[in-house]
């Protein structure tokens, strides 16, 4: 994990599908939002990711997949998460990623919403389904947001800051749709931000973070 900063809101920044703890740094994306580290503002985290392990990982069974996502969100929770509120006398903390790292920011969030005051998903998808194929249990539905967000009755909800950034030509755009379609039925006020030509890439999601982090009261 790298940490930048020295004061503020955590924020935990999760990295694409399969990527390391230094590509949001190598990408840029931290020297973006470097002037709310040097303000003090925010506190970034930015954890190693799992999913070659779990989600990814066609080497075992689908089940086995499950049971690995939890061990890593654990690990999210009682090892990044509560270390960044010891650290900041925090209580709550933003959750972000792009791409692979929104769905894990939109997952952990809606299923801890009492530690987290904001979720922001830059290009994210949020049916984890077709990763393993027939497979279905408890442990996928309770990780599988488009899911179990539906059945959600939390009255914390209604006031975490919730974007969901795409793009008109992002692969993904479909998935922000349906699941911002999902959020408007629970009465979830989020801001659906579709970005007219944008694309599934880096240089949307640099313009992204920094945006949404100036709508953050601090």
């Amino acid at each position: 994990m790298l940490v930048f900063g020295h004061a503020g809101i955590p924020v935990i920044l999760f990295p694409t599908s399969m990527g390391r703890y230094y590509q949001n740094k190598d990408f840029g994306l931290i020297q973006k939002i470097s002037w709310y580290i040097d303000q003090g503002l925010i506190k970034v985290y930015c954890p190693d990711s799992f999913d070659t392990e779990s989600w990814y990982n066609k080497r075992i069974s689908p089940a086995e997949r499950v049971q690995n996502h939890l061990k890593y969100e654990k690990m999210i929770l009682n090892d990044v998460i509560t270390r960044s509120f010891e650290e900041t006398g925090r209580d709550q903390a933003i959750l972000t990623g792009c791409s692979f790292g929104g769905y894990h920011a939109v997952n952990l969030g809606f299923r801890h919403p009492s530690i987290v005051s904001n979720i922001f998903s830059m290009s994210g998808a949020f049916n984890i389904r077709h990763l393993l194929g027939d497979y279905y249990d408890e442990s996928v539905y309770l990780n599988n947001p488009v899911d179990f967000v539906v059945n959600l009755e939390d009255e914390k909800l209604k006031t975490m800051g919730i974007i969901l950034g795409t793009g008109g030509l992002d692969i993904c755009l479909q998935d922000n749709l349906d699941f911002s379609g999902i959020l408007d039925k629970k009465g979830i006020m989020h801001w659906l931000d579709v970005r007219a030509g944008a694309p599934h890439d880096w240089p949307v999601w640099l313009e992204m973070l920094p945006m949404y982090l100036s709508l953050v009261q601090y």
